[in-house]
């Protein structure tokens, strides 16, 4: 089993992109973690207390656990002091798969987020740092798609979520404040099935989420392979 860290800009961001992988890689008794940049707030139907119930239970849906960095929403910025933080708690997690957003987006803080991310999976395996624990090297970085661009994703390669497509929805939902009291918000939930569904059409599946590598993915066998 692995230590998996995801990486998001905001709560709801890795539930967005990733949710029914994340559901499915808990259910396979990895170590899932989820590591929010920051709290998500302010936003229009939201608060501190609200957000925390909510990924709270989005968590609980999808069986793993959650933490946050702490920095400001609107305002995540790629530091040193940011790199550190990401850094210390890759180690403190011993994280062997690295998730984060795709590098191509319209929100700032997600473009940084990626770049803190990539810069502390380095930052993580020096010796003679201030650091808390032991040097490690994330060995696969892995990028998901929750974009405010409408682009077309493009990915590496898609994981088959047929089956967890229903808890997927459930973990968004659980943020009421963003996906059920705004009425411009609730398409998002058929949005993304309607997106899950035609990438599992290209790989003969119900559903499936998409990914991007920007390193060569390593397989020993080919059992994995949807047919």
């Amino acid at each position: 089993m692995a230590n998996i860290l995801v990486v998001g800009p905001h709560p709801d961001d890795q539930e967005l992109g990733m949710g029914g992988t994340i559901a499915r890689l808990g259910r396979q008794h990895h170590d899932v973690l989820l590591l929010d940049m920051t709290d998500g707030e302010p936003t229009p139907h939201g608060s501190v207390e609200i957000r925390e119930r909510e990924w709270t239970k989005a968590a609980q849906v999808l069986g793993v656990k959650r933490r946050q960095i702490g920095l400001k929403n609107r305002r995540v910025e790629h530091t040193l002091e940011a790199r550190a933080l990401v850094a210390g708690a890759i180690r403190e997690h011993r994280t062997e798969i690295l998730f984060a957003p795709y590098f191509e987006d319209a929100h700032p803080d997600h473009r940084a987020t990626t770049r803190i991310v990539e810069d502390a999976r380095f930052d993580a395996k020096l010796t003679k740092t201030d650091l808390p624990g032991d040097p490690i090297y994330p060995k696969w970085l892995i990028y998901y798609y929750c974009m405010h661009l409408r682009k077309i994703v493009n990915p590496t390669f898609c994981i088959d979520i047929s089956a967890e497509i229903e808890i997927k929805e459930q973990s968004i939902l659980a943020y009421e404040s963003q996906f059920v009291v705004p009425p411009r918000n609730r398409k998002v939930v058929t949005a993304l099935r309607q997106l899950n569904g035609y990438l599992g059409s290209r790989i003969g599946t119900e559903y499936a989420e998409p990914f991007f590598m920007s390193e060569p993915l390593g397989l020993l066998t080919l059992d994995g392979l949807v047919m």
